[in-house]
């Protein structure tokens, strides 16, 4: 065939076979350095991992264009097809590689924090930012590859030309039509960079308890405390409130009530949850209390205040908590469980301590006890304290 003259030509296959062999010596000189340089070093094994496939097929395809280049003797129509699909095969491995390689740095950067800790706060923030950082640019790096490959198309600059001409309608119309797509990125990118939600925040989101997964640019995945996911917009934390539990730090308080019966000794019980905490490592030593918070309605509500390192773990020391006391209510203080009171009375008999009857038409005396504000010099001071009149201070006119 006429277009193909002098297209296979010995000197055209030398030089094809010059070049992959220099790629693979190139591929393999490279390869044994990171190799003994991933002895010692942990980011030459992540390069290794990461960036491999990526840098070999850069080095094979750019050896090939060369040699295309430069022995290919043909018609201009085929030599320029085939610069156009080696430039863009070149762009495209470049692309892998620079893709690759800010993946490299990212973890490369995130091994120096560790979220295996107890106060990893820093290390959550900078990971997230780092992430969020990554994405963005791996999305300019492949716009830009797309653009260079279409610009380098014959008569791309006239298309390119009419294209920008309408670039105005064009805008309010992709504008309107990604709206929600767009409020969503930007809504991504400010909780990355506020510091107001980061990779690993316990969170509380629609009544339910989990942890942050994944900061995407548009949405958020959730990992719930039963593996489930909800994945929700990222304009849900910027337009609805959600608590953050780790905002500050991991630390909690969390509370374990008892409604039990009068005869409860809450100094004793108090002691057992001394010592119940003490013998636990999940208790972090910050607060301990038991108090009495309410006595009405036949009950007394015994509040039990504990604190732990994060959310799991002051869980777990709750459930302790609650399980030891009650073995020890059972045990040691049976009295104090809650009862169920009746007064059973039989017809015709007054109850035991009720007052005589009063005759009719007798007036119920009146007994008068001390009060807040009345009853003794104290309450009455009080009273004047509150009640009386703010004193008004004359002024005379004639010293103005």
């Amino acid at each position: 065939m006429p277009f193909l003259d002098g297209f296979i030509e010995p000197a055209f296959l030398i030089a094809i076979v010059i070049a992959v062999v220099a790629a693979l010596a190139i591929t393999a000189i490279a390869a044994f350095v990171f190799r003994m340089a991933a002895r010692k070093r942990a980011w030459a094994r992540t390069f290794i991992r990461l960036c491999r496939r990526p840098f070999r097929i850069v080095i094979l395809i750019g050896a090939l264009w060369i040699a295309t280049s430069v022995y290919l003797v043909t018609t201009p129509e085929l030599s320029r097809a085939v610069d156009f699909i080696m430039r863009a095969l070149f762009i495209a491995a470049a692309t892998w590689l620079v893709a690759a390689l800010m993946y490299f740095f990212e973890e490369v950067i995130a091994a120096r924090y560790r979220i295996d800790v107890r106060d990893n706060r820093v290390a959550r923030r900078v990971r997230t930012q780092l992430r969020m950082l990554r994405r963005i640019s791996v999305v300019v790096v492949i716009v830009c590859a797309i653009g260079t490959v279409l610009l380098s198309i014959p008569g791309a600059a006239a298309v390119g030309a009419s294209l920008f001409a309408s670039a105005g309608l064009l805008s309010v119309v992709a504008g309107l039509a990604a709206q929600s797509s767009l409020a969503n990125v930007f809504a991504g990118m400010q909780l990355s960079f506020s510091n107001a939600l980061r990779v690993d925040d316990v969170v509380i989101v629609e009544n339910e308890w989990g942890r942050i997964e994944e900061i995407t640019l548009t949405y958020i995945v959730v990992h719930i405390w039963d593996d489930r996911r909800m994945v929700l917009p990222s304009t849900y934390f910027t337009t609805t409130p959600f608590q953050n539990w780790t905002r500050r730090t991991s630390e909690l308080l969390g509370s374990v009530e008892f409604d039990v019966d009068w005869r409860v000794s809450a100094v004793a019980m108090r002691e057992e949850l001394n010592r119940i905490v003490a013998q636990t490592e999940l208790w972090d030593r910050r607060v301990a209390v038991l108090q009495v918070t309410d006595a009405v309605g036949g009950f007394v509500r015994i509040r039990v205040l504990v604190s732990a390192g994060d959310a799991a773990m002051l869980w777990d020391l709750r459930c302790i908590v609650r399980e030891n006391l009650v073995a020890w209510l059972v045990a040691e203080n049976p009295e104090a469980l809650p009862l169920g009171r009746v007064e059973v009375r039989q017809p015709g008999r007054r109850p035991s301590g009720s007052a005589a009857p009063r005759p009719a038409g007798a007036q119920r005396p009146v007994t008068e006890a001390p009060g807040l504000f009345s009853g003794d010099s104290e309450a009455v001071h009080r009273g004047e304290e509150f009640t009386r009149s703010m004193p008004i201070q004359e002024v005379n006119d004639q010293k103005f």
